[in-house]
């Protein structure tokens, strides 16, 4: 089967079952994804929206619903999520239209959500930006890193563009 060109059926179910892999990973990690050096291994999966684009949207309307559903902080967290989420997808999806390399995921699933999702939490924890900034890098490089493993791996298990 040709991974491009899947039905929306295919692509439906694709989403459902994404958003569910995040959620759970999530569930399973949230002892180490809200800490100080918050490793949230879940937004590996953003890389997957370079391979496919359509999954984008599920992919924030995840991290809403793991910061709804575990989270705590509310409601700037939760939406505050949805919408990096939404940016770090939609950035692995542009690299991948723009037929970039795979490894460069890791760029916007490090950055976008330690950069972005500092500007809230340090209002809400009373903790300076760069010092929070600094933490969330830290673990966001793993995630990244594992994200842009993941991709390559899926593109090779696919054999995407060749």
């Amino acid at each position: 089967m040709d991974m491009k060109d899947l039905s929306k059926t295919q692509k439906l179910t694709m989403s459902a079952a994404v958003m569910a892999i995040y959620i759970v990973v999530m569930y399973f990690t949230q002892s180490f994804a809200f800490g100080q050096y918050q490793v949230r291994i879940a937004t590996a999966l953003y890389g997957v929206a370079y391979l496919f684009p359509f999954l984008v949207v599920p992919l924030g309307l995840s991290n809403l619903i793991a910061n709804m559903l575990m989270g705590g902080l509310g409601v700037f967290d939760i939406v505050g999520g949805g919408l990096i989420g939404l940016l770090t997808a939609g950035s692995c999806a542009l690299l991948g239209k723009k037929n970039l390399s795979p490894w460069l995921t890791a760029a916007p699933i490090t950055l976008i959500p330690a950069l972005g999702v500092s500007l809230w939490l340090s209002k809400l924890l009373g903790i300076p930006y760069w010092a929070l900034a600094a933490s969330l890098l830290v673990g966001q490089a793993i995630s990244g890193v594992v994200g842009a493993m993941l991709v390559n791996a899926l593109k090779k298990l696919w054999k995407m563009g060749e």
